[in-house]
């Protein structure tokens, strides 16, 4: 890397995004030696760089979680330098150079476009890529190589709010921004445990929701099986059975029609499909869902009261939402409540789903998941084709969406996949059914894993290993979850020989033949080359750069040629105009489903699954800190004193928990804080760590019809003491 910044040399700290959460928090680094300052070091004593809260940075004001502010000791340690391979997966891993590492890609990609054509290639991304990572790889697969076997971690995460909101509004994006929180009059959180998984969003709204004056000014009600953290500071606390979110969202939106609390200037002037949708509410009765939600009718009634008199509502969600069967229809079902009332495009009110990781939102506008292209194209419209081929000078491009996640593990694992290639996640943790992952790749002839630090669990299940540039050793963009970008420049020098994704994939570009439409100069050319293919879209970041993103600081999308950097917070649809063909948005009518695997006889049990604070998705980094070890020591099953009884486990037991796919053990935490019949379990704890507990292997695939995004938040299970068959 050239011109980074060496230890006691910068004074000033540098300005990043922090690398964890979709929140995207804005970070100032500091050298590990500076003048006149100790030289700060790790719990090893080796010199990291420090971090605290960007109090410029317009989305986090300041504010840091400790993983954020703990991310500098966790760069240096455990990291691969060079390339790894192995023909066969009996054998160990023995280096070679990148000149080997490219040879043996060509000669794969080139043996099987011979024998199976492109849909025998696949690639696995993630929100851990910046947007030139993105940009590159959905170039090389869906451009050169003509395959749209592009899918990324996303498909786990956000996939579902994707769909939602395309079939509502006409378009992804979430429509709101973080301003909201501090001028919303009721906040409805659904699905989303934000104290700990977007930790400093959910600190703004508590502390707000601390200072009220009065209590009509904010109210805030938690829709969560589990007594948490965030559902601690509610007014309401919904603890609904698991897969009844959208019984109770049609249940809401009921009482509203009953209520005539609705906004009919909105609904005849911006919206379609409301006579269907007032149909199918008709049949939704308050006791009927309060039935089916195990919550009382006054509860339901109570939110329907509060969101008919608020000034601005403001709805948040994730995975609870997005990881179910009818994860696309509950995001539908959200947003038909801010048709209804025309809580949406104004200071306060929206749909707003929080994003998982710090680049899923950018990896949406690249055209980072199987069926999209860059500016949030779609694959199968024939003019969207048309105008990327022509940007790419490639074509052309499949006309059908490509291998989603879970279908590539199932193309693997039936032989029709001769290379698999994951870069910058780890698989073998966040997918659902681990033992049929493992299984799928040991067929598969040529498995790449391009990755920062050793000894993952999804190296461990490949032929070639390629040693990647993280956040901070390569310049690049990330987009939050209100569409704020920031560039998050390199500051210090990757090790060995680490290469950033986009350098990689724009090499095996070139060295298949495609010169000119891979030679570039650096990451800003690059993504110099994807903001000109957003012209005029939704996400119109055409007047960004990485030259004015520097000089300025992070802005907002839309951010088109000739914006004026530093305005205020922007919202989707303020004028009431949609992304549609009519410009209307759509009420959509979608029958619940309920859980894809209902608790039965044998598996009595719902089992779901979460995060905690101190820990990102499968550990890779947080893992290596003694301090967030200590937080977490272990994963803790949470069983209801009535199923603990049932069971016959006492609290601190160790458990034995069973489901269709598997098992593993886990501590027992008798707590009445969640509701008989659903027991959880946190995801993080792969086989790389102390006290393994693969608790995806338990989860079962199955998904949403629209998004594809499995069901990793609800699985039938047994419990039993260890040593008790």
């Amino acid at each position: 890397m050239k011109n980074l910044p060496r230890a006691g040399v910068m004074e000033s700290p540098l300005r990043s995004q922090c690398p964890y959460c979709g929140v995207g928090c804005g970070l100032e680094l500091l050298p590990p030696a500076a003048k006149g300052r100790a030289t700060m070091r790790g719990q090893d004593g080796t010199p990291v760089w420090g971090a605290r809260g960007d109090r410029h940075h317009p989305s986090s004001l300041g504010q840091v979680c400790i993983k954020g502010a703990t991310v500098g000791q966790t760069l240096s340690n455990g990291r691969l330098t060079r390339p790894l391979y192995r023909p066969r997966l009996d054998q160990p891993l023995q280096p070679v150079s990148w000149d080997t590492a490219f040879t043996i890609l060509l000669e794969r990609i080139h043996s099987t476009m011979a024998e199976k054509g492109p849909q025998a290639l696949a690639m696995y991304g993630s929100g851990q890529f910046h947007c030139e990572d993105y940009y590159v790889a959905q170039k090389l697969l869906k451009g050169a190589l003509g395959t749209n076997n592009f899918d990324a971690n996303s498909r786990l995460c956000m996939s579902s709010a994707v769909a939602g909101y395309t079939r509502s509004l006409g378009s992804d994006g979430p429509p709101c921004c973080y301003e909201d929180l501090d001028q919303c009059d009721l906040a409805l959180l659904i699905g989303a445990n934000m104290a700990d998984c977007h930790p400093v969003l959910f600190q703004r709204l508590a502390k707000r929701h601390r200072k009220r004056r009065r209590k009509r000014d904010l109210q805030i009600v938690v829709v969560d099986p589990r007594q948490t953290a965030t559902s601690s500071v509610a007014d309401l606390h919904l603890a609904i059975r698991p897969g009844t979110d959208l019984v109770l969202l049609h249940g809401i939106g009921h009482l509203l029609l009953r209520q005539t609390a609705l906004d009919f200037d909105f609904i005849e002037g911006c919206t379609d499909g409301f006579f269907a949708y007032a149909k199918l509410l008709q049949d939704w009765t308050p006791t009927r869902v309060a039935s089916v939600c195990g919550i009382s009718s006054s509860d339901l009634r109570l939110v329907a009261r509060l969101w008919a008199r608020s000034r601005a509502a403001l709805s948040l969600w994730s995975m609870g939402v997005n990881q179910s069967v009818e994860g696309t229809a509950t995001v539908s079902g959200i947003v038909n409540l801010h048709l209804l009332t025309g809580q949406i495009g104004r200071p306060g009110a929206g749909p707003f789903s929080l994003t998982g990781q710090p680049n899923a939102m950018g990896g949406r506008e690249v055209g980072g998941l199987a069926h999209l292209l860059p500016g949030y194209r779609h694959v199968r419209n024939p003019k969207h084709r048309a105008e990327v081929e022509a940007q790419w000078k490639l074509g052309p491009i499949a006309a059908e969406p490509g291998l989603s996640a879970w279908e590539q593990i199932e193309a693997m694992d039936a032989g029709a996949l001769d290379l698999w290639w994951v870069a910058a996640t780890n698989p073998l943790v966040s997918m659902p059914k681990l033992e049929k992952v493992k299984a799928a790749m040991a067929r598969c002839p040529l498995v790449v894993v391009s990755e920062a630090y050793v000894n993952t669990e999804t190296s461990r299940w490949a032929h070639l290993v390629l040693p990647a540039a993280q956040w901070s050793e390569k310049d690049g963009v990330m987009v939050n979850s209100e569409r704020r970008v920031t560039l998050c420049p390199a500051f210090r020098g990757a090790p060995g020989e680490a290469r950033a994704d986009w350098q990689v994939f724009a090499e095996l570009g070139r060295r298949l033949g495609f010169v000119e439409q891979f030679s570039y100069g650096s990451a800003a050319e690059v993504y110099g080359e994807f903001v000109a293919l957003s012209v005029g879209r939704v996400c119109d970041t055409s007047g960004l750069s990485h030259e004015l993103l520097r000089r300025e600081g992070p802005q907002q999308w839309p951010f088109p040629a000739g914006a004026t950097p530093g305005r205020g917070s922007r919202r989707l649809y303020e004028n009431g105009n949609f992304p549609t063909p009519t410009g209307r948005a759509h009420f959509m009518v979608d029958q619940p489903r309920g859980l894809a695997e209902p608790p039965d006889r044998t598996f009595p049990l719902v089992l779901t699954s979460g995060r905690y604070l101190g820990h990102w998705h499968t550990m890779t980094r947080t893992g290596q800190l003694e301090r967030l070890r200590r937080m977490h020591p272990e994963p803790l099953l949470e069983v209801n004193p009535v199923d603990a009884a049932a069971a016959g486990l006492a609290d601190g037991a160790v458990a034995r928990i069973r489901s269709r796919r598997g098992q593993v053990t886990a501590r027992v935490s008798v707590r009445d804080q969640i509701r008989p019949g659903t027991v959880f379990l946190p995801m993080h704890w792969g086989t790389s760590q102390e006290g393994a507990c693969e608790v995806n292997g338990l989860m079962h695939a199955l998904g949403c019809p629209i998004s594809q995004q499995p069901e990793l938040k609800a699985a039938a299970v047994q419990l039993a003491p260890v040593g008790r068959v």
